[in-house]
């Protein structure tokens, strides 16, 4: 199923709207789903989070980042001291980051972590585990509700590596709604409401159009060391989806 026309950024995204968090050091958005964080290698460069905000704050920078399609807090540091404090906290893996996801199958995950070396393949789209080559990765996973044939999961990335808790999810046999990257089949409204009915001639679209993985919370410590713990709510689609399975799949 090709869902490249509703992979699509919101249209006149303003980037102070984005905003669930601001001091006189960081800036923390909540990210919507296909704004990439950077500008992309393509002919198209016209929207990235960073390219929004230096429309707001010059010497703003990126403190990490999530791929184009996850959702969620993100942190942006206004001046080289806190992007260097938080910069040290990352490598020091002294930053929390929570993840929730909607993944395929009924899992009882209780603080279940996976410790597999991550490579990324040749064309730089995605990784796969390698024993021998890859970089270390670990994640660690706790079930927030069970439905009739999907699990919303809550995801503890202990180091930061590209598509890691996607992969990693794979490896429980868990992978991600609507990640056909890493074998995730798409959820569909007739998989879990009984005597659905579908007009006919309609072809019926999956709950969520992207990968179902949204960054729920992140905590770390400002330049005074007070710690920050900041939230970001559920985007629409996202709360649809869940909302539905507790609705017709619980």
């Amino acid at each position: 199923m090709d869902l490249t026309r509703f992979k699509k950024a919101p249209r006149n995204l303003d980037f102070q709207d984005l905003i669930i968090f601001e001091n006189e050091n960081y800036v923390v958005i909540n990210k919507p789903p296909f704004v990439p964080s950077l500008d992309e290698r393509t002919a198209d460069r016209s929207l990235s989070i960073l390219r929004l905000a230096r429309e707001h704050y010059e010497d703003i920078q990126l403190c990490h980042r999530l791929d184009k399609e996850t959702s969620g807090a993100l942190v942006l540091a206004k001046n080289s001291e806190a992007y260097r404090h938080l910069s040290m906290q990352f490598e020091h893996r002294e930053v929390q980051k929570e993840y929730h996801a909607v993944v395929n199958g009924v899992h009882d995950f209780d603080s279940v972590s996976v410790f597999l070396p991550i490579a990324i393949v040749k064309d730089g789209t995605a990784v796969r585990i390698d024993r021998q080559r890859g970089k270390l990765a670990e994640t660690v996973f706790f079930t927030l509700q069970k439905f009739s044939r999907h699990t919303l999961v809550r995801c503890i990335p202990i180091t930061g590596r590209m598509h890691q808790i996607r992969v990693h999810l794979q490896c429980l046999n868990a992978p991600i709604v609507c990640d056909p990257t890493y074998n995730g089949d798409y959820i569909f409204l007739s998989q879990i409401k009984r005597k659905f009915n579908l007009k006919e001639e309609t072809e019926e679209l999956p709950l969520i159009k992207r990968v179902a993985l949204h960054a729920h919370s992140i905590h770390f410590r400002d330049l005074d060391e007070n710690l920050l713990h900041i939230t970001a709510p559920y985007p629409n689609d996202f709360e649809v989806l869940v909302n539905q399975l507790v609705r017709f799949s619980s």
